[in-house]
Parts: C-alpha cells; structure tokens; sequence
C-alpha cells in the first residue's frame, strides 16, 4: 500500500456544494487547501450520482449569490441542454483548477489524529489508488453531510427530534427521538417520438393503482420523485445500504406504475437514469458555540453575526417517508430570508473544527429550513472565507468570532455573498467621486446593496452605448473595478406550461425542450474609457463575452475621470447594473 502525507492550512472533508464552497473561497483568499471526497464526482446531492435540483430561499430577489451564482451561471452558459456530465465537469474544474486547492476524490476520510482538543490530521482511503492519504491542517471543515468527524473527533453533536419543551418548539414532538427525515434515490425521465415499453425487473414493488400512491405526485412532466423516500425511521447512517435496497425496489415500481397501470400521458418516456446512491436529508448535527431553533427562523434571525441566510419552509418530512399513507411532508411557515449566524458554524468543543452543510448547529425543527443545498452553498462560503482570516491571523474559528466577525461579513459582502439588513462598504476613492451618467440616476452603484430590495431596485438601468463616469479632482491611480450585473435573481422556467423558478438542471428531458441560455438581462459587453493628459476619454479595456454576475478586472489607470459603456446583453433591450467600484 501507499502512504501520502500532505499538509495545508486548511482541510474540507467532503466535496458537496459546501465544501466546495468552502474550498473555493478559502483558496481564494489565500489558504492552502486539501479537500477530501469519498465520490468520482463532486457536487454531493446536486452531482450526477443523486440529482437533486439546486434550492434555496423563497421570494423576489432573493436568490443566492457568490460562488454558487458564479457556478451556475457557467452552467447556462457552458451546458444549454442540461447534461449531467458537462455539470459535473464544471464543478469538477472550479475545484480542480483553482489554484491552492488539492483536490482528493474518491478518498474516504475514516481515521483522525488529535491532539487535545485539536484535530492535528485526518486520513482517508482512496479506492482508485489503493493509496492512504493522511492530512496535517491547522483548521478543519466538516462538509461530509454526515458529520464524520464528529465520532472520530469527539465532537459533540445531536441527532434525530429535539422534545418540544427543550426550545418551546411547536413544531417538534413531545417527547425527544432518533427519527430524522429519510432519503432518496430520484428518477429521471425522457420523452421520444414514439411509444416506448418498459419492463420491470422482477423484484420491483407493485403499484397497480393511483390509490398505491396517495399524496405522491407523479406527473412524468413536472415530478422529480422526491417522495421516493425511506429511512428516517431507522438509522439514516448505518442502514443506508439497506435502506437503498428498498428504495430501488420503490422506484421501479413507481416507473412500472406510470408506464403499465394506468393512463399518465408517459406513452412516449423512457426512464432515463435511476439513482443507486441514496440523496440524504438529515443524520449526525453538531452543536456549536450556538444552536439554533425554530424561533430563531421564525423572528427572521437577525443575529449580529449574520453570515448567510435561508429562506426555505421549515420543510418537515415524515420520518415514514413512502410508508406513511399520509402527505409525505408538512411546510411549516417560515420567513424569507432568515439569517444564520456564524456561531452555528464551528465547534463548541473541538478547537480548530469548522462545518458546513444540512450538519450545522441547529435543530431537526431550524434544519429543515436550513439543509437546502443553496442555502449549504453560502454557508460553505462563509465558513471558507473565515477560515482564510483564521489562517493569515492564528485564530481558532472562535477566534474569529470574537476578533474579526465584521471582517468576515465584509468580506462575504465584496465577494457578492448577500447579508440582509447590512450594507456592503464603498472604497473611499468610489465615494468622494463625483458620480454622473448620460442617463438615468447612478447613485445606487454605490449605496452598499446589490440587489433589488423590497421597492428598492438598487441599480443603475441605461441603453446601450450610453455611459456612467467616475471623475476626481486630481488624478488618481485605479488599481481594481469591481462590478455586480443583472443576473436575474427570478429567473424561471417553464416546465409543462407553467412558470416557475429555474433550478440548476432538470428532473426530466421533454422532447424538444428549450436549450438553457444566460440569462437576457445580463450585460455581456462592454468597455472601459478613461480620460488621458489631454482631457479626451480613450478606451482602456473591452470585455466582449461576459456571462457572471460578479466582475473584477485589474488594471493599471491614472486618470481624472473613468467611464463604463455597455456595448451589449444577452437579449435585454436595456442594461441593469447594481455596483460598480473603483479602487
């Protein structure tokens, strides 16, 4: 066998969305990061192996951004028709190609080193290689969903109902269990020109009827066969091969039924894909410097250490799952958007241990607000980036907590992580400008918010080939321009004729469905001009093919006056911009 011994400032086990996340946004910002995968492909629910649409906070504007905006606009940009393997490809480059980052996949982390109550290293076993690769970091992350480091560790963590008494949750039952919310393996479907037959396997389960299959919705159309659903009533960790048994069975009989027991308009599908890895909902939770609860959803969580925010129902599945002959969920009543605060996001007892993901601290009733992979994303951005101020200061994750919390939220604010009821900071040289434009009123550019807000649009709207100018009293050299543009935070799709908000990749394949395009308020052209020594404006830099949402361009300027002019969107008759800075 082969040992491989690495060191880094900072370890994610678990390559989801939060680790993801959390790996992108510490590299970024300095850190030297190892990241450890028990899977070929990253992505965790979201990859190809499970395929659980992307979701996140309800209402207008409200959509999450940094990272994992950044992630699916490349997607609709890159992947018009939907393909799972350019998906996983795209998640596999934002990690394999990002520099600072190792990158371990198909390595199962199963053994830890502590020293006191610091985690000095992890190992896990990488299949492919036959290869131990054995992990020395001054902090750690906890994204494996799992929480597998929280055996290893010592770390202290909850897992199943909290009594209702404990928090005075409503929503909890009277008397405190081990039940969690179970997991499924999802379907997909595709539609082709003629009729197509299906032939169940012999140990599939028998739906004769629509009455085998209450309150299941499964309109071929417009269902992603979440209810497929087992295994809250057992152990969600140690039974889960058991559990994906079951399920299988389940899942082609729930095929079976649409296609031979009744007439659901599926004469012409096929089923295209059926998931053998198990999407998991709920299972080890670690307690942190703060736990928090229902209520704390319900008041809006408007915590001073704010750094992400939900905005998903309290979305209570019945531990039963497909066995309770009753709806297979109950949505709660939640505010959107909530805040999460940074507390909930390291150990309360293990010093130098970060998590991020549905494991954060807080309970089954505020988990199953928080657990949507959206709302993980942010989180893992948030727990990456105070990891890299951690690192560059010596601090533990409490550290930063106590020293550096607004650091970390300003931070999170620049790279386009929204914080309800906070202001981003304006760099100086952006403020004492003087701010003017060919048309419309530019001031929002620089008022700290990006993004539509209640009645408040917080951008700059202006044609084509029309402009907006910073000028200053004396010249000044320009280092930076940052920009936040349109990426239309309520986009939608249309899915059997009805709209409703676009998710990352479908759960099922019509015929002739519309390719996935950027979307048509984005700016995708533009230049940059400034005004030379001899006072007239000259063209500095073109950008001809933009696609994101957030934008930073170096540069190297001096001047007295700069000016942005959109040349082009992807389709919009306008161009809608909410920040542009200058450093």
């Amino acid at each position: 066998m082969k040992w491989v011994n690495h060191k880094a400032d900072f370890c994610v086990v678990g390559g989801g969305l939060a680790g993801m996340c959390a790996a992108i946004a510490a590299a970024r910002h300095g850190a030297k990061v190892v990241l450890m995968h028990d899977r070929p492909v990253l992505g965790g629910n979201a990859s190809s192996e499970i395929r659980m649409w992307i979701c996140g906070a309800h209402g207008e504007n409200n959509r999450e951004t940094g990272i994992i905006e950044e992630i699916e606009l490349e997607n609709l940009y890159r992947n018009p028709f939907a393909n799972y393997s350019i998906w996983d490809s795209i998640l596999y480059e934002k990690i394999r190609f990002q520099e600072n980052i190792t990158l371990l996949l198909n390595c199962s982390c199963n053994d830890i080193e502590m020293d006191g109550n610091r985690i000095k290293s992890v190992k896990g076993w990488q299949l492919t290689t036959e290869t131990w690769h054995t992990v020395e970091a001054d902090l750690f992350a906890d994204c494996s969903g799992d929480s597998i480091l929280a055996p290893l560790s010592g770390a202290e963590y909850r897992m199943g109902r909290e009594a209702a008494g404990e928090f005075g949750e409503d929503i909890q039952p009277e008397r405190a269990d081990n039940k969690t919310m179970g997991m499924s393996c999802l379907i997909q479907a595709r539609e082709t020109d003629r009729p197509q037959k299906f032939i169940p396997p012999g140990w599939a389960n028998k739906y004769l009827s629509d009455d085998d299959l209450p309150f299941r919705d499964h309109d071929v159309r417009t269902s992603n066969f979440w209810w497929i659903e087992l295994g809250g009533d057992r152990d969600s960790i140690h039974d889960t091969e058991e559990i994906r048994d079951e399920l299988l069975k389940i899942a082609f009989g729930v095929w079976d039924h649409i296609k031979n027991h009744g007439d659901h308009g599926a004469e012409n599908w096929i089923l295209d894909w059926v998931g053998f890895l198990p999407g998991k909902r709920e299972s080890r939770r670690y307690v942190g410097d703060y736990i928090m609860t229902q209520n704390d959803v319900r008041a809006e969580g408007k915590f001073d250490d704010i750094v992400a925010y939900g905005g998903w129902t309290m979305d209570d599945h019945h531990p039963a799952g497909f066995k309770y002959p009753g709806p297979p969920t109950i949505f709660h009543p939640a505010p959107s958007p909530f805040g999460i605060p940074y507390r909930c996001l390291y150990s309360r007892n293990i010093e130098n241990l970060f998590f991020a993901g549905r494991n954060i601290s807080v309970t089954h009733a505020a988990m199953s607000a928080t657990r949507v992979m959206a709302t993980c994303a942010i989180l893992g951005q948030a727990v990456g980036t105070a990891a890299a101020i951690a690192v560059r200061d010596g601090l533990t994750p409490r550290g930063v907590y106590k020293y550096r919390i607004t650091e970390l939220q300003k931070t999170l604010m620049e790279d386009d992580c929204y914080l309800p009821w906070k202001r981003r900071d304006i760099p100086e040289l952006t403020r004492k400008a003087e701010l003017t434009a060919l048309e419309g009123n530019p001031e929002p550019l620089r008022n700290g918010i990006d993004r539509p807000v209640g009645e408040e649009d917080n951008g700059w709207t202006g044609s084509i080939g029309s402009w907006v100018q910073y000028s200053f009293e004396k010249p000044e050299r320009i280092r930076l321009l940052r920009f936040v543009f349109d990426s239309d935070l309520n986009r939608a799709e249309k899915v059997n004729g009805t709209e409703r908000k676009a998710h990352n990749m479908p759960c099922n394949y019509p015929l002739n469905h519309e390719p996935r395009k950027v979307p048509e308020c984005m700016t995708k052209a533009f230049r940059i001009e400034a005004k030379d020594e001899k006072g007239e404006m000259k063209t500095v830099l073109r950008i001809d093919n933009n696609y994101q949402r957030l934008v930073r361009l170096k540069v190297d300027i001096e001047t007295t006056a700069i000016r942005f002019i959109p040349e082009a969107t992807w389709g919009a008759e306008k161009v809608h911009l909410f920040s542009w800075d200058v450093r």
